[in-house]
């Protein structure tokens, strides 16, 4: 190489040196590396929160039977109007029954005529014309027709299916003239004042739950927040679930308020009007804990926290803030401890 290159390559390699050491010293003499600007703030105040829990129910009938008739047989009355309302006691469905009509009144004739029997031996008993032993077996033998009478009294009564509450027919399964027996659902009946709300709360909640607390709820297309009272609970958890069953009595009535409908129940478990909620884009999330950047003299400090009831957009500081302090709520990933802190928004 001749002795020109070598100076060339010389002169370069002085310059390059030169620029670096120049832009080394500026950046080391600039305005101030550590300072961050255009961040946002929060300043910490206290609020009302209400701590409520989102869990699934469904609603369920107050009442509600399926309908089977006692006595095996021939339809020969129907009454069961379909999505209609009957009253308590209404016949509903009516089985044959003239062979249990025609049984009752032949016991009823040989009571009568046992009864006019007896009523002569009583005569004769006063005067000894028949002994104490011939009117006891004539007495036990009207008893004995007497049961009979109560006996097809009864088997009659079964051959009548009535409404045993003030209900809503569902859709009938029989027709008139259909033969059935003791397991023949006929239709089903549902109490239609009011509703059932069957939930579960999990089991760390459960002390909060008793007969008398109040719940909301809504349902699937309905925005409608209804209320329901806790009528029961169940006396334990649920090994499996760890969730406490409850059941509460819903008295609103709407067209979407229908039995097997699911419902998003809101339980209200207390009120904190001192809570201290913050933005959740303040929370810096780590391995072990949670922390947010505190403003304290200008300077960011790393303070760890506690978090409580969580909300669509804020969280509850347990511990670690206090009333009037400012968090970091943006650019908290490129903050370090100590820098200087230009806030351009603060809330």
């Amino acid at each position: 190489m001749s002795k020109k290159a070598i100076l060339n390559v010389f002169l370069i390699l002085l310059i390059i040196g030169s620029a670096s050491c120049s832009g080394g010293k500026k950046k080391k003499g600039g305005k101030d590396a550590g300072s961050i600007s255009f961040i946002e703030g929060y300043i910490v105040h206290p609020s009302v929160v209400d701590e409520t829990i989102g869990i699934s129910g469904t609603l369920m009938p107050f009442e509600e039977t399926t309908l089977m008739p006692e006595m095996p047989g021939r339809v020969v009355m129907l009454n069961l109007p379909e999505g209609q309302f009957v009253k308590k006691g209404t016949m509903l469905v009516k089985i044959f029954d003239l062979d249990l009509q025609a049984q009752l009144k032949k016991a009823q004739t040989q009571y009568q005529i046992g009864k006019q029997i007896l009523d002569r031996q009583a005569e004769l008993l006063k005067v000894d014309g028949i002994s104490q032993v011939e009117y006891d077996q004539q007495e036990l033998q009207v008893t004995s027709i007497l049961n009979d009478i109560d006996l097809l009294k009864a088997d009659i009564s079964k051959t009548e299916v009535l409404a045993p509450y003030d209900g809503v027919i569902g859709l009938r399964n029989i027709s008139l003239g259909a033969q059935v027996t003791q397991s023949t659902p006929l239709a089903t009946i549902r109490e239609s004042d009011k509703l059932k709300l069957d939930f579960a709360v999990p089991g760390k909640y459960s002390s909060m739950i008793h007969s008398g607390t109040k719940v909301k709820f809504s349902v699937e297309g309905d925005s409608t927040k209804f209320d329901a009272v806790v009528m029961a609970t169940e006396e334990g958890i649920e090994l499996n679930t760890r969730n406490l069953k409850a059941r509460a009595v819903v008295s609103a009535q709407a067209p979407t308020l229908t039995p097997g409908a699911y419902a998003n129940v809101q339980l209200r478990l207390n009120e904190n009007r001192n809570a201290l909620m913050i933005p959740t884009q303040a929370i810096i999330m780590k391995e072990r804990n949670k922390s947010v950047i505190v403003c304290k003299g200008g300077k960011a400090v790393f303070v760890p926290i506690q978090t409580g009831v969580r909300k669509a957009e804020a969280i509850e500081a347990v511990q670690g803030l206090n009333a009037g302090d400012t968090v970091v709520t943006t650019g908290v990933l490129f903050i370090k401890p100590g820098a200087e802190l230009n806030f351009a928004k603060v809330k």
